[in-house]
């Protein structure tokens, strides 16, 4: 047999199962566990919230600031799940016979436990004020056995970003502070998968991408403020990552071998989702405040992952907006001790039918609990911990390697995300100066 591969056919086979996985508990591969404060209310409340713990969400909250502050926080991620075959199918040829795909048919726990740091200190000068945050809003590794059903999907897959967010605030009025900042984005990813010889009896081969970039957004926002209340808007734009890296295909025989090649400094182009928030703090007692929070995410903007020369490919990706709804409240047991609880519903960006191994997202809710503990007026500690209830979905995404050659093959993925569920647990320290 004589095959012959253009590039963009080989763009097809390498980019028909690249994407971007989900860590599981947050809105597709997006993490918001950028605060133990949040965390304890289930993030309904940080845009209207004040100081350094709030800036990755609205630069304006450190605006009105008395004195200097900084935070730091961490949040360890324990998500449990499982990936089901119901009956994928491959077609090694355009003519040749479905088949069960074969492997492991349940891969249990996917995606590895993590650790997710993150910091923030600001300093007012007079009624300006100037702020740095250091997060990580994109970041997980998923890891599939090369004996997994979803091994023509996704293997192994990390991807991590680190968010520096230089910000400056103004207190314009007693009532009215603005901010903005700058987003300067590194990211780096690593994306693998198998890929099938044209037997069954043959060992697979594998390929992966990986590469990095810099990149650049912004964000702004207001607050208005009152004695018994604060609302918060804020925007963050989408960021459009370029990466440049490195691609290897590996272990394919007989007439695919011609295709086993590295390829370097490959350009490989995304976005990740403006957000548009709206939240308010409304003091109803002078201990208990109510919390509420709206996100909406611009997904869309994520429709493709494009590859550069000599590729020139592209991978649909057809992501839809999606949002997600929050409520809670802190309450001020003492001056020395407050205690809060929080609850989210979110919504996810991937939709049935496009859905694969890589990115097994799906609706959720968020119940949150945590407290402050000030142990003196300048020093708290903030603790919080966070059950994350996903729904079960489908993982329904077809795929397809060597496209428009004799050796297409063909994949008709039929799968289920089951029990899929997160703990959280989070802490931080914040200090006053």
């Amino acid at each position: 047999m004589s095959l012959r591969f253009k590039a963009p056919l080989l763009a097809t086979a390498v980019l028909g199962s690249f994407g971007f996985a989900t860590v599981a508990h947050a809105q597709a591969f997006y993490l918001q566990e950028q605060s133990a404060r949040g965390a304890g209310r289930a993030f309904s409340g940080e845009v209207a919230d004040t100081g350094p713990q709030s800036l990755w969400w609205n630069p304006a909250s450190i605006a009105g600031m008395e004195r200097g502050e900084a935070a730091i926080n961490a949040s360890g991620i324990l998500p449990k799940g499982k990936v089901v075959n119901n009956g994928t199918l491959i077609q090694r040829t355009p003519a040749g016979q479905y088949a069960a795909v074969g492997g492991d048919q349940v891969s249990r726990n996917p995606i590895d436990k993590g650790l997710l740091p993150s910091g923030a200190i600001a300093m007012p000068f007079g009624p300006v004020a100037i702020g740095l945050a250091v997060t990580s809003p994109y970041s997980f590794t998923t890891d599939y056995d090369s004996t997994s059903w979803t091994r023509y999907s996704a293997t192994r897959t990390k991807l991590q970003t680190i968010d520096i967010q230089p910000s400056i605030a103004i207190a314009l009025t007693d009532w009215l502070r603005v901010g903005g900042a700058a987003n300067v984005e590194h990211v780096y990813a690593s994306l693998g998968n198998a890929l099938p010889n044209l037997s069954a009896a043959l060992p697979d081969g594998r390929q992966r991408l990986e590469g990095d970039g810099w990149d650049l957004g912004w964000s702004a926002g207001v607050q208005l403020h009152n004695d018994w209340a604060t609302v918060g808007i804020s925007y963050k734009s989408r960021i459009e990552h370029t990466l440049k890296g490195d691609l290897l295909v590996e272990g394919l025989v007989g007439p695919l071998a011609t295709q086993n090649r590295t390829l370097n400094d490959i350009e490989a182009s995304f976005y990740t989702p403006a957000q548009t928030i709206v939240g308010a703090r409304i003091r109803a007692t002078p201990a208990l405040t109510l919390n509420g929070q709206a996100v909406r995410y611009n997904w869309s903007k994520f429709d493709a992952i494009r590859l550069g020369a000599p590729l020139n490919s592209a991978l649909p990706e057809n992501y839809r907006d999606s949002y997600s709804l929050a409520g809670g409240l802190d309450y001020a047991v003492s001056p020395q001790l407050t205690l809060r609880a929080g609850v989210q519903r979110a919504t996810t960006p991937t939709q049935d039918g496009l859905r694969d191994a890589r990115v097994p997202d799906a609706n959720r809710w968020n119940y949150g609990a945590g407290g402050t503990f000030q142990i003196t007026p300048k020093f708290g500690i903030d603790l919080a911990a966070n059950y994350v209830d996903f729904e079960d979905t489908t993982i329904d995404r077809r795929t397809a390697a060597y496209v428009g050659t004799a050796a297409q093959t063909n994949i008709l993925t039929n799968g289920r995300l089951e029990g899929a569920h997160a703990v959280v647990v989070s802490a931080g320290a914040h200090v006053g100066f």
